[in-house]
């Protein structure tokens, strides 16, 4: 699989994600839609969203209801793409959003693999594939960003590294919808800053792209080790979302 066939992969599941056609991300012009369910989005998105900023770089595609779609558009149309989603002008779309009782809630970056750079990594520990068949006994809090708890259904694949038998690190990979596999990753504190997590995560992405499937990776901003294991492993920055959410809900997570 080539870089370009990943991406148009990728813009492929975006426009399923935020009711649009892929080409919308690579406008010079910002689009705005109507959010819908759709069977073939990504299984942990709550669609329909009220505002849901997505940019591959070039535009904004903005996900909206009827009722905010006077409000989103203003406020995208006001400021370059990428500074809306840096602050200070998140606090304009926050004022913006108050009179629909929603405030902005989730900001990450998403990266996919560069298969010029991908390559499998050595950690100087035993690296093993697992299946289905292997998980049952990694659904506990230490691999936690690795694992699905609430739909274990979507787990598929992952790769341990093992230190005398002994699991120390982790990736896991979740079928979020047809064509892209998420990846994620921890290692036990003790075991960090050895390369364990780039390996793991680059023989993931590895079997992944033998499946026929994408692997993707998600941080947030503020996360510099996540990121940086993100490059470390192969992987390159391709888009970033903001989502808005209803204010009980928000304040729930911050509780």
């Amino acid at each position: 699989m080539t870089n370009k066939e990943i991406l148009e992969i990728a813009l492929q599941q975006s426009s399923y994600d935020c009711n649009c056609e892929a080409d919308a991300f690579m406008s010079e012009q910002n689009v705005v839609t109507i959010s819908k369910k759709n069977a073939k989005a990504r299984r942990y998105v709550p669609l329909p969203l009220e505002c849901d900023l997505v940019s591959y770089g070039n535009n904004i595609v903005a996900q909206v209801s009827e009722r905010t779609k006077s409000a989103v558009s203003e406020y995208i149309n006001t400021f370059d793409a990428y500074r809306c989603f840096e602050t200070p002008q998140i606090n304009m779309l926050n004022d913006l959003l108050a009179p629909f009782d929603l405030k902005v809630c989730f900001m990450a970056e998403y990266f996919l693999p560069d298969v010029t750079k991908l390559k499998e990594l050595d950690c100087g520990y035993e690296l093993r594939v697992l299946h289905k068949d292997d998980f049952a006994d990694l659904y506990t809090e230490q691999w936690s960003n690795c694992m699905t708890f609430h739909d274990r259904e979507r787990d598929v694949l992952a790769v341990g590294a093992y230190d005398n038998g002994k699991l120390i690190g982790l990736a896991g990979c979740s079928a979020d919808c047809e064509m892209m596999y998420q990846i994620g990753v921890d290692v036990l504190p003790e075991y960090r800053r050895k390369g364990i997590a780039s390996a793991v995560t680059s023989r993931l992405a590895l079997e992944v792209l033998a499946l026929g499937r994408v692997p993707f990776y998600c941080a947030a901003w503020s996360n510099i080790k996540s990121v940086r294991n993100a490059v470390k492993s192969g992987f390159r920055p391709a888009w970033v979302v903001l989502t808005a959410r209803h204010s009980e809900f928000v304040n729930k997570m911050i509780k």
